[in-house]
């Protein structure tokens, strides 16, 4: 209840914040409702992100963590309650333009093709594409993110932190993991985008009226994200490693085999928990703030 009360609240505010004359562009505004909402949630779940990272890039390597409550408990022991939100400046540069260009680009794709994306596989394809473009903008970010998130840099400021990668690493270090991103970030929204559709469908068509279409809209987006996120944890895995490590591993295979070697199988699914928790939590959230506020202008559910 306080979930569908905190979405509720960030519709009402979303709305406030992008009602602007009809004569802006449905392109403009689909950006301005997702970086809104995409700068709430990276808020509020960056926790999640920084424990999932610090799991799968231990301090020590083949060092095991206790589960995700004793190893939060151990961190704010050692370090500070602040500690959880380390990264989050570059994860806000990242996830807020980064959502909005999602959304952005998903509304230019169904409107040059005339489409309102309900099929499965044409969901998939507009999904994968649109965050594609959104990878490929901000990856630079998505490493900083990654490395301010471990414990095995200390730049100091995002200024920094951009100056000593490209000194010592050039463009590559910039966008260093970018195949693994695409092998997580493309399906992960093609798969999100496809459930999140399916399920949609096999709700009542009476459902979706009244006061109840956020709740409704909230609870695809659980259900896609669970589904989308375990299908592409291992990807997620080896483009932390790549991010964080980019000298140790020479490519994506080499990751591969890596932790295979020294995890097991389980090793391609660490982290799993919190980062199913913060994606689930994030899309769903996202797109119940976008599908609401959109539909407010009258411009239909995207």
């Amino acid at each position: 209840m306080a979930t569908h009360t905190w979405a509720s609240s960030s519709i009402a505010t979303a709305s406030d914040a992008v009602k602007v004359q009809s004569s802006v562009h449905p392109m403009v505004q689909s950006f301005v409702v997702g970086a809104f909402s995409g700068t709430c949630s990276t808020i509020i779940f960056q926790p999640l992100d920084l424990v999932k990272t610090r799991i799968q890039a231990p301090a020590t390597v083949g060092q095991v963590h206790p589960g995700m409550v004793m190893f939060v408990v151990n961190l704010v022991k050692n370090e500070s309650p602040l500690a959880l939100w380390k990264g989050l400046t570059p994860s806000l540069i990242r996830c807020a333009p980064g959502v909005g260009i999602y959304f952005c680009s998903l509304h230019g794709l169904k409107s040059a093709f005339g489409s309102t994306g309900s099929g499965g596989l044409e969901s998939m394809m507009f999904g994968a594409t649109a965050r594609s473009i959104a990878v490929l903008l901000l990856l630079p970010f998505t490493v900083l993110k990654t490395r301010f998130e471990s414990q095995h840099y200390k730049y100091g400021s995002i200024q920094k932190a951009f100056h000593h990668i490209y000194k010592h690493e050039g463009m590559k270090g910039l966008y260093s993991g970018l195949l693994a991103t695409l092998l997580r970030d493309c399906p992960f929204s093609g798969l999100y985008l496809m459930f999140y559709k399916q399920t949609h469908n096999l709700v009542p068509k009476q459902t979706m009226e009244g006061q109840y279409v956020p709740l409704v809209h909230f609870s695809c987006g659980i259900v896609s994200g669970v589904l989308a996120s375990a299908a592409t944890q291992p990807a997620d895995v080896i483009k932390t490693k790549i991010q964080i490590f980019p000298g140790r591993f020479s490519s994506v295979t080499h990751v591969v085999r890596y932790v295979y070697r020294v995890y097991g199988i389980q090793g391609y699914f660490k982290g799993l928990i919190p980062r199913t928790m913060r994606r689930t939590m994030m899309a769903a959230m996202a797109w119940t703030v976008y599908e609401q506020v959109m539909s407010n202008f009258g411009l239909g559910q995207n």
